[in-house]
């Protein structure tokens, strides 16, 4: 086990009390803490204003610019975390892999990797060798951040192994990912080599963050979904738990008595403080099969898309798994006669699980409104069972 610094947010007891942390610890919160998946972005005018004129991966690697457009819905919205801003392909093109994301398409790759020497060609940088300074962008951007975030906690996320190395295989988005179950399946070694290195450079992104500052940490795996439960079980979810053992030995003791924390939950009955690990969030795209098995990754929360209610996604998870989800995004354009009350029942069937995080079941769309995001925070905060 890795102690955080003492002035990590944490440790310092900033964000150790918060809602969203004590909620992916499986503690009940009365007031149900929200945040939402790309609420850093398009849909702000002053993200719009802030990117004119910049690459996508050029801002993310910008620490001053990642940490204002962070830090911007924060501001609007109110929200009980920030997400960092990044992308996650910028390990990758940490890493040396030519990588640039195109506008209206997505991550677009040189030359993808198909066969067992493309993959000893990644090989060539070993995420071992990624240090301080390959990462100094990224933990800049999270110091300034958390500096201005004082009790809001960061979160921050990297893509999981699966969904960059479907990436890498197709050489860009893909609707079915057929290129890259197809390598699963038809040379394993390959693909246990890439999985393994996808797996090494995704928790060293997370490690970096994490330790720069982040008060929590959350693997995507957008592609998952179009995975049977036996192929994610075997031929993913190795690599998944490789990827979050990169953060998951990284603890901190709670301040004793912190502001608005009962004695209990920040001792032991020894009378020394409790010592907790930094909580990670697993969430996928089409997964509400995989639910289980993506726990047993060695995730604290899982988080659920639009497809599964939370009730039920709480009973597939034993009923003793924090949840997080899972508002329609398509939801956001409805009036508000429609979309206040599914809210109030994503609300309502969360109760099902020890603790729940409101978010959407997927990223907020560019054409959202801001007003509406807004609106949404103040009616979660307001809510009472």
């Amino acid at each position: 086990m890795t102690s955080l610094d003492s002035a990590h947010p944490l440790a310092a007891g900033l964000t150790a009390a918060s809602r969203l942390v004590r909620s992916y610890q499986g503690e009940h919160q009365e007031v149900t803490p929200v945040w939402f998946m790309r609420q850093a972005g398009r849909s702000l005018p002053e993200y719009r204003e802030l990117r004119v004129g910049m690459r996508m991966l050029d801002a993310c690697l910008d620490p001053a610019m990642a940490s204002e457009i962070t830090l911007q819905p924060v501001r609007r919205h109110g929200v009980d975390a920030g997400i960092f801003f990044s992308d996650i392909v910028v390990p990758l093109k940490l890493a040396g892999v030519a990588v640039e994301i195109q506008p209206g398409k997505g991550p677009v790759f040189e030359r993808p990797v198909r066969t067992l020497d493309d993959v000893k060609r990644l090989e060539e940088t070993d995420p071992a060798s990624m240090d301080d300074a390959t990462f100094a962008p990224i933990a800049e951007a999270v110091r300034l951040t958390t500096a201005e975030l004082g009790e809001t906690p960061l979160i921050g996320f990297a893509g999981a192994p699966f969904t960059l190395a479907a990436y890498l295989v197709e050489g860009g988005p893909s609707k079915d990912h057929i290129r890259a179950r197809t390598l699963m399946h038809a040379d394993p070694e390959a693909w246990s080599r890439l999985m393994a290195w996808t797996a090494d450079i995704s928790g060293a992104f997370l490690r970096a963050q994490v330790l720069a500052g982040a008060s929590a940490a959350q693997l995507f795996d957008s592609w998952a979904g179009s995975l049977s439960l036996a192929d994610y079980t075997e031929h993913v979810a190795p690599a998944s738990a490789r990827a979050l053992s990169h953060v998951r030995d990284l603890t901190y003791a709670v301040p004793v008595a912190p502001p608005h924390v009962p004695l209990q939950a920040s001792v032991r009955q020894d009378g020394e403080p409790a010592v907790r690990n930094v909580p990670l969030v697993h969430f996928g795209v089409g997964t509400g099969d995989l639910l289980k098995a993506m726990h047993e990754v060695g995730a604290d929360a899982v988080g659920v898309d639009y497809r599964t209610p939370l009730d039920e996604a709480s009973r597939r998870l034993g009923h003793v798994v924090p949840v997080q989800g899972n508002v329609d995004p398509a939801m956001l354009a409805a009036p508000w006669e429609v979309l206040a009350p599914h809210v109030e029942t994503v609300l309502r069937r969360g109760l099902d699980a020890p603790a729940h995080v409101l978010n959407l079941g997927h990223g907020v769309p560019p054409e959202t409104d801001p007003a509406v995001l807004t609106r949404v925070v103040e009616l979660v905060h307001g809510w009472r069972p």
